[in-house]
């Protein structure tokens, strides 16, 4: 998949405030978001409206939609 570099940029933010929302390791928060499919059929996609989020609610939005995936307890 194709990214900006403003794209790849809030991927790697957006997974680092979701490790620290876990208090998870990030490649650990990557790996969950890739395989449950979260990475390239949410975030990437939705990068628009995500980057407009204040960073709780980004990490709220992020984890529930985890945790609906079964990616978390």
């Amino acid at each position: 998949m194709d990214m900006s570099f403003e794209q790849l940029d809030f991927v790697v933010y957006c997974i680092g405030s979701v490790a620290d929302a876990l208090k998870m390791n990030a490649r650990k928060v990557h790996q969950l978001l890739k395989t449950s499919g979260i990475l390239n059929n949410y975030i990437i996609p939705s990068y628009d409206v995500l980057q407009t989020f204040r960073t709780e609610y980004l990490d709220e939005d992020v984890v529930t939609y985890m945790k609906e995936k079964g990616m978390l307890p």
